[in-house]
């Protein structure tokens, strides 16, 4: 059972800055914190263990548990006006396009409506079950629903919607006379679905209602969901919608079924002042990207603009998209639609249980908020960087926590069917998976589809993340240990505790955000094992210091390989969109593989010509997570130039053994590949041998499919370690093998794994000139 969740809202932090820790503890009536500094997450026997430093703070006590409620599903909240309050009657429209019709929100739902209706454009108070709006019923059919506290009325179109179609909805209600008239009606643009014969799905519904039922609310106006007081007492989403909705409209008189046609895609003239309500979500976009994204354009005439929470999907293609042009930036008016999804988390607004203020005279190192019930423990990590220049190391870690976010809470373990294929074994779920597992406001990773089966695009730190702490054993991460990611990346930093190198570590966000100047100080850059993700501010920092003469060590693979984006106005949520090519668990559905925050393609950086190899001289090649290998010496490994890299080294093979798999090469490997960019001059030192054919040739490399692709067969399959030099006496080492760094603590961190990496991080970090 888990009983305690948190989170913080900076994963990187320095000297004099206060963190604030949001805590749900649901399991006790109290819990402990600590700060540790974080050395080592492994568990299994034959690792060096779990390593942590108590500080001594002045939040070290007890505190008192209490439930904090996590509600997921995205949607726009539009502040009560004056102006949405009607006499005479009313009218609602928009265009929808449903992708979980008939399917309620069983899973997800946490509301007191028991009917669970997925809400299109309400002005519903759930709780009071007052007010008004459009729904789905449980059927996936139009329904409009008013109510005053006392008694409801609906009116249904009783005619379900197609999923991942475009339809006109609306409903024009006469308070004087007491009529309702309810409309749906498919739209025929050629790039979408579109159902036939279209006299089934297009209904026209008139009926005779109480207007007394229709009562007066000041709750906010909700598109994609409605209106519910949390236990923290604001107004949060409920009976959120799964699709996609543009241009929704709300009019201050009941409007004729023409002229709510003549308004569906701009404003009718007739309408006049009584358009109280016309939200623009193309509004946002500019030509490099969306910015301001969290706010909704109300172009009416009174500008009761809206926020859109829990980040819900830009640069999606609307009900008019001709399938001509694919970049958002050029033709707006084509993606003036939102995706909302019932499992969007951007923020999880929880209330801060306690705060700490970073010392002045703390290291640069990993560190976590420990939280133990009796029965449960808990670690919020954290990473404090150099507060100056002139206090930074010789070596910095570049943790990469883009891709923890990637990552973050992933459910491929319970979801993909091809999971135990991909594992070559049966794999082992984690109490955090399971409390995953049954907890999905808790959000996705950019690895799950949402659960009406859109790929997953953004993801946010801003929430408990379960599968990022020491201890936690991660399913992809091989047999014996199952290191991956945050852990994995440990191995590293517990060897250089062990070696007693002066490192600092700094995190993807700073150097997204900083760049060269970042990393400029440092002798020598040390990636993480799995540095998947990067954005272009990233990779031009990292090309920028290779120019000005830095020496980077990539000690792991399948690194500089999606393009990312972070949130123009909150860097705490990433982007990822994937689609063509690359291994991924979806495609980005047609015309929307451009990544809203930058606007630009998304996808692998390869497919913008800036291969991996060109960086560091590998890329990716090959995956498998069952048994690793070890490496090989080539001929060249030999040569007197390279005795700096191999001295105390005697043996051909390398990294025979260790924590991940049992070897240093595997779970995914880069090779070295002049026609991708490998410079010429780069050495080959050795490349790994005797994978599975569980292991197989990543997809981007296979043209069209044919046997003989498994590490038995295919010569691609394999890591190479390599090494060049660069501009102004500058270098890199790159290692090929994400499972690397997991052989580095064997035989008490003395074999040739170990050896390698520090006679490397000695020369990069002692030697003016190195050899070529």
């Amino acid at each position: 059972m888990t009983d305690i969740t948190a989170y913080t809202t900076e994963w990187s932090t320095e000297a004099g800055e206060t963190l604030p820790f949001m805590v749900n503890c649901h399991g006790a009536d109290s819990y402990e914190a600590d700060i540790v500094k974080v050395i080592s997450g492994e568990t299994v026997p034959e690792g060096p263990g779990v390593k942590e430093e108590v500080l001594e703070t002045d939040l070290d006590d007890s505190y008192p548990g209490r439930k904090q409620e996590l509600y997921s599903g995205s949607y726009v909240q539009v502040p009560d006006d004056p102006h949405h309050q009607f006499e005479d009657g009313f009218t609602l429209q928009a265009l929808v396009y449903p992708t979980t019709p008939g399917e309620g929100l069983p899973r997800l739902g946490r509301v007191t409506d028991t009917e669970r209706k997925q809400a299109i454009l309400t002005k519903w108070d759930t709780d009071e079950q007052n007010g008004f709006g459009l729904f789905l019923d449980d059927d996936g059919a139009l329904v409009f629903r008013a109510g005053n506290g006392d008694d409801t009325v609906s009116v249904a179109s009783d005619q379900p919607l197609e999923a991942d179609t475009w339809y006109f909805v609306g409903v024009s209600v006469d308070l004087n006379d007491g009529t309702v008239a309810l409309h749906q009606e498919p739209e025929t643009a050629a790039q979408h679905k579109t159902v036939y014969p279209l006299d089934e799905h297009t209904v026209h519904v008139e009926a005779d209602i109480d207007p007394a039922a229709v009562g007066e609310t000041a709750t906010d106006l909700m598109i994609a969901a409605s209106a519910h007081e949390s236990d923290r007492g604001d107004t949060v989403g409920v009976n959120c919608y799964n699709g996609k909705i543009e241009r929704p409209k709300m009019v201050a008189e009941p409007l004729s079924y023409e002229t709510m046609q003549s308004m569906k895609v701009g404003e009718s003239s007739a309408v006049g002042s009584a358009l109280v309500g016309a939200w623009d979500f193309a509004d946002a976009i500019t030509p490099d990207g969306v910015r301001n994204y969290s706010h909704v354009e109300d172009t009416s005439p009174y500008n009761v603009h809206g926020e859109a929470i829990n980040v819900p999907t830009r640069g999606v293609t609307g009900h008019n998209w001709t399938g001509e042009v694919h970049e958002f930036t050029q033709v707006p008016e084509q993606y003036a639609a939102l995706h909302f999804h019932d499992d969007d988390v951007g923020d999880a607004r929880w209330d801060v249980d306690f705060e700490w203020t970073v010392p002045d005279d703390i290291d640069s190192a990993v560190y976590a908020a420990r939280l133990r019930t009796p029965d449960d423990e808990t670690y919020v990590p954290f990473y404090v960087r150099p507060s100056s220049r002139e206090e930074t190391g010789d070596v910095v870690f570049l943790a990469p926590t883009a891709s923890y976010l990637a990552y973050a809470n992933d459910h491929l373990v319970e979801d993909d069917p091809a999971t135990e294929l991909l594992n070559g074994h049966t794999p082992i779920m984690q109490e955090e998976d399971v409390f995953l597992a049954g907890h999905r406001e808790y959000g996705v990773s950019c690895y799950d589809t949402h659960s009406d089966g859109y790929g997953v695009f953004y993801s946010s730190r801003l929430r408990p993340i379960l599968t990022m702490q020491p201890k936690y054993k991660h399913w992809l991460g091989a047999v014996p240990s199952s290191s991956w990611q945050f852990n994995a990346d440990l191995h590293l930093i517990d060897w250089l505790e062990e070696k007693g190198y002066d490192y600092d570590v700094i995190t993807d966000e700073d150097l997204h955000r900083e760049g060269l100047d970042i990393i400029e100080p440092y002798d020598a850059v040390m990636t993480g094992t799995h540095p998947e993700y990067y954005s272009k501010e990233m990779w031009t920092g990292i090309e920028a210091y290779q120019k000005d003469g830095g020496r980077l060590m990539y000690m792991g693979a399948n690194g500089f390989y999606w393009q990312t984006a972070f949130h123009p106005e909150n860097p705490k949520i990433i982007e990822i969109r994937k689609g063509d090519t690359g291994i991924r668990g979806y495609n980005a559905p047609s015309g929307e593989l451009c990544l809203s925050f930058s606007g630009e393609k998304g996808g692998l950086w390869r497919q913008r010509g800036m291969e991996p190899q060109r960086l560091v001289g590998v890329g990716f090649s090959g995956e498998g997570f069952d048994d690793c290998s070890y490496f090989r010496r080539k001929e060249e490994s030999y040569d007197p130039e390279m005795e700096f890299i191999f001295e105390g080294v005697d043996d051909e093979i390398i990294g025979d053994f260790g924590l991940v798999g049992h070897g240093a090469a595997g779970l995914e490997l880069d090779r070295y590949d002049q026609d991708r960019g490998t410079p010429s001059h780069a050495r080959l030192l050795a490349s790994s041998e005797g994978h599975s054919d569980n292991y197989l040739l990543v997809t981007e490399e296979i043209l069209a499919t044919t046997p003989g692709l498994g590490g038995s067969e295919h010569p691609h399959v394999r890591a190479d370690m390599t090494y060049f030099k660069t501009e102004n006496e500058g270098a890199v080492f790159s290692t090929g093998s994400i499972s690397w760094c997991g052989s580095l603590s064997t035989d008490d961190y003395d074999n040739n794994v170990s050896q390698v990496t520090e006679n490397v991080l000695d020369a990069f970090l002692h030697r003016e000139t190195l050899p070529e």
